[in-house]
């Protein structure tokens, strides 16, 4: 069973709150009710569990392979809506995934790989691999 034969947001959701209660090393700062997640944002997140989803949504995205900073702040960057000029896209803030990527480490889900980026440990495929394969079951794909 891999990740990719269930729902993104399924499995998101579900390693979250995997990671909020078996994962002491994942918690969420104090200031993060006063970060924005990019420079072009109004207000930061409203969810309660964001730290959480986004450390969930990091390891998702690192199941490939080898991912970089610039990729990452890439995919979750988005579109500055400007009055009368032409919108275009910027890139998400650095810190936030930054700091999920070093909490990820700490608990041993996620290393460093060579000078290409970050990729997840055994540790961390197998939680989203058995992750996938719990819903798979939930939803009766197996």
């Amino acid at each position: 069973m891999n990740i990719y034969d269930v729902h993104p947001q399924d499995l998101i959701s579900k390693v979250s709150q995997t990671l909020k209660t078996s994962y002491p090393e994942i918690k969420k700062p104090e200031i993060i009710e006063f970060l924005k997640t990019a420079h072009f944002k109004e207000f930061p997140p409203t969810d309660p569990d964001f730290w959480f989803v986004r450390c969930a949504s990091l390891l998702r995205k690192l199941y490939k392979g080898p991912v970089g900073m610039k990729d990452l702040r890439k995919a979750y960057g988005g579109r500055k809506v400007k009055d009368t000029r032409k919108s275009r896209t910027h890139l998400a803030s650095g810190a936030i995934i930054r700091r999920c990527l070093q909490q990820l480490e700490k608990a041993g889900l996620v290393e460093k790989f060579k000078k290409e980026g970050r990729t997840l440990t055994s540790k961390g495929r197998s939680l989203l691999d058995k992750t996938a394969a719990e819903i798979a079951k939930e939803q009766n794909r197996i």
